[in-house]
């Protein structure tokens, strides 16, 4: 963990962060729940509850932290402006400039996806480029709150209240981290495929060793993962109690409920191995190596283990619950024996090359964490 810094008053108002933690939070459960109404009901109007979730976390980011930088440059004291980042003669923190563009990025990206479905048609997959736009967007805005809460802990360590709210917005992003995989690491099939763990290797450590470095917290990493198994879990539970019914032809199966996403990566238990090496290795280069390595190995070994297992009861018909929510498939696909079987197991077998290369990405994602982590430490702005 970081050693403590010398903490200061803060210089800028608290309450934008809640703002933009508010405004992230409406984002991914905006989008959630968007995943899930293509899924039940199909292309809607762009007018649906899921939409404005999104979008109402872009208008409140960016009124927010423009309220902050119109403060800051025009009301604020020579003491609260040294404390910011200078853009076209305007002053205000990192985190505000990254959620005003995530919003810009946002707003943009809404006529654009309007006019891809009226010349394209449906999406064959969720990253169309009006998608990959607005996920830069919300991206933005989940950084931006990282930053925010991250100035306001680095200046006040002693406030546990910007402890927990940075390793939300860290859990937030991995969330995000998710959504963007939703193709490779969502359904529970995939995950006796090589695939699986490789994507896996490559997006989680990154952000869980990055949290653990610069936060003050004694289970960053682990409690970030809970931030992001707790937010999934609550869709997995909450979108089926909604009555929907499918809207789109072709339409191969009866859906009376909205469908949940698929239940959660167990992202904990491998994110609390990469807390306990990173709470036994100190710092420097020669040791952020060593700590790149233990917590990259330690990552894979605990998901290896605890997902190949956890698969095999997820896509057997015991999981079609409400707890755990499998079963629930879209509108648009054929009922058949591929809900229960594990897909492309013989075409991308879990191999130990396959591993052998999870394995190095996991310790390179890890690596790029630390030294993430260690700069986010020192930022104060």
């Amino acid at each position: 963990m970081q050693q403590s810094r010398t903490a200061r008053p803060s210089r800028t108002p608290t309450w934008p962060l809640g703002a933009v933690l508010v405004a992230a939070t409406s984002v991914v459960i905006g989008v959630i729940w968007d995943i899930s109404w293509h899924r039940t009901i199909g292309r809607d109007t762009f007018w649906t509850p899921a939409h404005m979730a999104i979008y109402l976390g872009g208008v409140l980011a960016g009124t927010s932290c423009g309220w902050l930088v119109l403060k800051t440059t025009f009301a604020g004291t020579p003491e609260s402006q040294a404390g910011t980042v200078t853009f076209w003669g305007f002053k205000g923190p990192l985190g505000a400039w990254l959620a005003i563009w995530g919003a810009f990025a946002m707003i943009t990206s809404a006529p654009f996806d309007n006019w891809w479905h009226n010349a394209y048609g449906l999406d064959v997959q969720v990253l169309s480029p009006p998608h990959v736009l607005l996920a830069l967007g919300f991206t933005g805005i989940q950084l931006g709150a990282l930053f925010l809460a991250l100035a306001h802990q680095n200046n006040e360590g002693d406030r546990p209240a910007f402890r927990w709210g940075y390793a939300y917005a860290a859990g937030l992003l991995v969330a995000n981290a998710s959504i963007m995989g939703f193709e490779y690491i969502a359904f529970p099939n995939d995950m006796h495929r090589a695939l699986f763990y490789q994507v896996s290797a490559a997006a989680f450590p990154i952000l869980l060793v990055a949290t653990a470095r610069a936060s003050r917290l004694t289970w960053p990493a682990t409690t970030t993962a809970a931030v992001y198994m707790g937010v999934t879990l609550l869709m997995v539970w909450v979108l089926p109690l909604f009555p929907a019914t499918a809207r789109l032809a072709p339409i191969y199966r009866s859906v009376t409920n909205m469908v949940p996403p698929p239940f959660p990566i167990l992202l904990v238990l491998p994110a609390l191995a990469v807390d306990l090496i990173l709470r036994k290795s100190g710092t420097g280069r020669g040791r952020d190596w060593l700590a790149a390595i233990g917590a990259g190995l330690a990552f894979v070994a605990v998901l290896l283990v605890v997902q190949w297992e956890v698969s095999r009861y997820l896509v057997s018909p015991a999981s079609e619950n409400a707890f755990f929510g499998a079963g629930r498939w879209n509108y648009n696909s054929l009922p058949g024996s591929w809900e229960h079987e594990f897909w492309n197991a013989r075409e991308n077998p879990l191999t130990a090359a396959g591993v052998g290369i999870a394995a190095l990405l996991a310790v390179a994602s890890a690596r790029m964490g630390l030294w993430w982590g260690s700069w986010m430490a020192r930022v104060r702005r």
